[in-house]
C-alpha cells in the first residue's frame, strides 16, 4: 500500500497556515527529529526539542506558527497552530488506510443467538459470540473472538479489538473503541464475612460506557453491585486499569496505565489520574482534579485539586516535603553535633 504524500497533500490534511521551503522527495514516513531522513515528516511538539530542528534531516517538519527558524535546503516547514494535533490529523488518515473498516457481515464461524440483533451494516469477525438478546448497531466492528453477553448493547460505529468481552446487560454508546483483552462488566469484588466464612455478594448491576469512550488493553471495568458503573462521554482509559463496582467517572477524563479506582468512588469531569495512582473507595473527586503518578488517595478532593504522594497531599506541599526529606541526613548530623556540644558544655559546668 502506498503511503506517499506530497507537500500540498500534507498542507491540506494538517491545516497548515503556511509553507516555507521545498521538499524534493515525497513523504513516505514519520520519524523523530533526530532520526528522520529526507523522505520523512517530523514535528516539533515540545519546545525543549527546538534546537533539534536545525540539525534534522527530515524532508518536512511541522512547526508552530511562532517558531523562529528557516528550513534547510530541500526541506519544508509546515507552520501550524499545534504540531502534535496536526500530526494526529495525518495519522488518522494513515490509520484508516492501514486498518480499513472491514466489510459488513457475520463470519461463518461466529455464533449469534437467534434472539440477538446484529445490524446488517455491522461486522462480526471470526469466532465471535453474541448471546441472546444482545444488540450490535450499525457500523460497529467486532474483531475475532469478541464476546457480547446476554442483553448487552454495543452502539453504532464502535470498534472492539480481538478478545474483548462485553458482559451481560452492559451498554456501550456510540464510537467506543475497546482494545484487546479488555473486560467490560466483570463481577465487582463483593464479599462479606459471615460467621468466619467469606460469602459472595451477587453483582447484579451493569456497566455503561457513554459515547466516544476508549478503553485500553487488558483493562477491567466491574459491573455494579446494583445500579451501574458509569464512564462518561469522551473519557479515555489506558491499559491495565481497574475500575471497581459502582464507580462513576465523569466526561473527558484521562485515566492512565495501572490506575486502580475502588468501589463507589465518583470522579468529576476532566479529571487526570497519573500512572499507578490508586483511589480508595467511596470518595468524591471534583471536576478537573489531577493525581500525580503513584499517588495514593484516601480522602475527597475538591474541584481543581492537584494531589501527589502517598498518602496524597497537595502537589506543591508534597514537592517541598520531598526536598526537605533529602536534607534529613544533614539535619540529623547538625542535631547530633548540637547535642554533643550541649553535653560537653554541661560536663564543663559540673
Amino acid at each position: 500500500m502506498s503511503l506517499a504524500f506530497t507537500i500540498a497533500e500534507l498542507t491540506s490534511l494538517t491545516g497548515a497556515k503556511s509553507v516555507e521551503g521545498a521538499c524534493l522527495a515525497p513523504i513516505t514516513g514519520i520519524a523523530a527529529l533526530a532520526e528522520a531522513t529526507p523522505g520523512d515528516l517530523s514535528f516539533l511538539g515540545n519546545a525543549k526539542y527546538a534546537e533539534a530542528v536545525a540539525a534534522s534531516k527530515a524532508g518536512a517538519i511541522l512547526v508552530p506558527v511562532t517558531f523562529e527558524g528557516e528550513p534547510a535546503a530541500g526541506q519544508a516547514f509546515l507552520r501550524v497552530d499545534n504540531p502534535s494535533y496536526a500530526l494526529a490529523l495525518l495519522c488518522s488518515v494513515l490509520e484508516s488506510r492501514l486498518w480499513p473498516r472491514p466489510a459488513p457481515g457475520i463470519h461463518a464461524s461466529a455464533i449469534v443467538a437467534a434472539s440477538a440483533k446484529v445490524d446488517p451494516a455491522a461486522h462480526v469477525g471470526p469466532l465471535c459470540v453474541i448471546a441472546e438478546g444482545a444488540m450490535v448497531s450499525a457500523g460497529t466492528v467486532l474483531e475475532a473472538r469478541c464476546h457480547v453477553g446476554a442483553h448487552a448493547s454495543v452502539g453504532s460505529d464502535c470498534w472492539l479489538k480481538p478478545g474483548v468481552t462485553v458482559g451481560d446487560y452492559c451498554i456501550l454508546g456510540a464510537r467506543c473503541r475497546i482494545q484487546s483483552g479488555a473486560v467490560i462488566g466483570s463481577d465487582g469484588f463483593g464479599y462479606e464475612p459471615v460467621n468466619g466464612e467469606i460469602q459472595r455478594i451477587p453483582q447484579i448491576g451493569n456497566v455503561v460506557l457513554e459515547d466516544d469512550v476508549e478503553v485500553g488493553a487488558n483493562s477491567t471495568l466491574d459491573r455494579a453491585r446494583f445500579s451501574k458503573t458509569v464512564v462518561g462521554r469522551g473519557t479515555k482509559i489506558d491499559n491495565l486499569v481497574q475500575v471497581a463496582h459502582n464507580v462513576r467517572i465523569g466526561r473527558q477524563c484521562l485515566i492512565t496505565a495501572q490506575v486502580g479506582i475502588a468501589g463507589s468512588t465518583t470522579l468529576g469531569d476532566h479529571c487526570v489520574l497519573g500512572g499507578q495512582s490508586g483511589v480508595a473507595g467511596h470518595l468524591t473527586l471534583g471536576d478537573r482534579v489531577k493525581l500525580g503518578a503513584q499517588t495514593g488517595l484516601f480522602e475527597d478532593v475538591p474541584a481543581d485539586g492537584f494531589m501527589n504522594g502517598t498518602p496524597a497531599v497537595p502537589f506543591g506541599l508534597e514537592r517541598r516535603l520531598v526536598v526537605l526529606s533529602r536534607r534529613l541526613p544533614e539535619l540529623f548530623k547538625k542535631v547530633d553535633s548540637l547535642a554533643a556540644s550541649l553535653d560537653s558544655a554541661k560536663s564543663q559546668t559540673t
